[in-house]
């Protein structure tokens, strides 16, 4: 029924409660979890009084210094998905990872299309609360995008 599980992780307390219960029902349905983080980075901007001399955007970080801070955001995203995978070993279960950068719920949709998931496993709420209220939540998102049941973990 679920031999294909995706959890989204994002290190919040929610998405490990989530990945905890993915854990239960792989065992359950002798599934294999896939773990997925996706990240984004983007260049703030400075939004001066537009001219004719200068276009409305201006980046104020430097090529080098946004590619510094995408490798540091996939080392965290490895991190996360480690310690998630070291918890679902320790059950027995079968684990693989994927990392993503873009839009998150665009991505953990995208995914679950491609792998031909046959549910998703996910938190409530993770990480970015001010963000979730300002552009809606993840969870949402994907429960309304998303090719497969989502179960959302509180």
């Amino acid at each position: 029924m679920f031999e294909k599980i995706l959890v989204p992780l994002d290190g919040s307390e929610h998405s490990l409660k989530a990945l905890n219960l993915a854990v239960q029902i792989a065992k359950n349905f002798n599934s294999k979890i896939t773990l997925i983080n996706v990240f984004s980075v983007s260049a703030p901007v400075v939004m001066p009084e537009p001219t004719t001399l200068t276009p409305p955007t201006v980046p104020i970080m430097a090529a080098a210094e946004l590619s510094k801070l995408a490798e540091n955001a996939r080392k965290t995203a490895g991190s996360i998905l480690a310690e998630g995978e070291k918890r679902a070993e320790a059950e027995g279960v079968k684990v693989e990872m994927l990392i993503r950068e873009g839009h998150t719920v665009q991505e953990i949709v995208k995914a679950a299309k491609e792998g031909e998931f046959n549910l998703i496993v996910m938190g409530a709420r993770g990480i970015g609360k001010i963000k979730g209220i300002l552009l809606g939540s993840v969870s949402d998102g994907v429960i309304k995008n998303a090719p497969c049941p989502v179960l959302i973990v509180k």
